[in-house]
């Protein structure tokens, strides 16, 4: 099982189930269950909630997710192509392992997920807060991440090269272990670089 960021383990799971397929979790909540193998290909998730669950080789590709919960859970190899995220919960979950070919993220809290590594070139994060997220090592080619709060985030040696980051926190943002080359930012973001730089900006 993938350790969480600083050392805490996964939560321990008190049910187990397979194949979940034509699951409809709207409205639903679920704690400390884990889920394996199972296919949640265009699922219409409206405000399920999943506390301390484990996904296993899940698949949420092209799945809708609307004002929904997954806190403190723990994803493993699980595929989220296309998948789309609008103002959910998502604090303090894990992903290891995982693909995220056109994901998309609309608003909600993302702090203090743990996501090392991640392939996420081409997607989009707009409006969403990610404060405290491990996002290190991130590979973020070609992504939008418009307008978010990356406050606390441990960003080292990340690639967020040609992303589009305008309107987003980059205070603590080091830009001297981030690959920021041909990004998009705005003006005042322009100063916060350059001053992180050591550089003294003057009219």
């Amino acid at each position: 099982m993938a350790d969480r960021k600083h050392g805490r383990p996964a939560p321990a799971t008190d049910s187990v189930v397979r194949d979940w397929d034509d699951a409809d979790p709207s409205g639903q909540t679920y704690t400390r269950v884990l889920f394996i193998d199972s296919d949640l290909t265009e699922v219409a998730n409206q405000g399920g909630v999943f506390e301390e669950c484990t996904f296993r080789g899940v698949r949420f590709n092209a799945s809708r997710h609307t004002d929904a919960a997954f806190v403190n859970c723990t994803f493993v190899r699980c595929a989220f192509f296309d998948a789309t995220f609008t103002r959910c919960k998502l604090m303090g979950s894990m992903f290891d392992d995982c693909t995220y070919n056109l994901v998309k993220v609309e608003g909600g809290d993302w702090s203090f997920v743990g996501l090392p590594g991640a392939d996420l070139r081409g997607g989009q994060f707009i409006g969403t807060r990610l404060r405290e997220a491990d996002l290190t090592g991130l590979r973020a080619t070609g992504a939008t991440l418009r307008d978010v709060d990356f406050s606390g985030a441990w960003l080292h040696r990340a690639d967020l090269s040609a992303c589009d980051l305008r309107g987003s926190d980059l205070s603590t943002i080091d830009p001297l272990t981030v690959n920021l080359k041909n990004a998009i930012v705005d003006l005042t973001q322009a100063i916060v670089i350059t001053t992180s730089l050591g550089l003294d900006v003057r009219p």
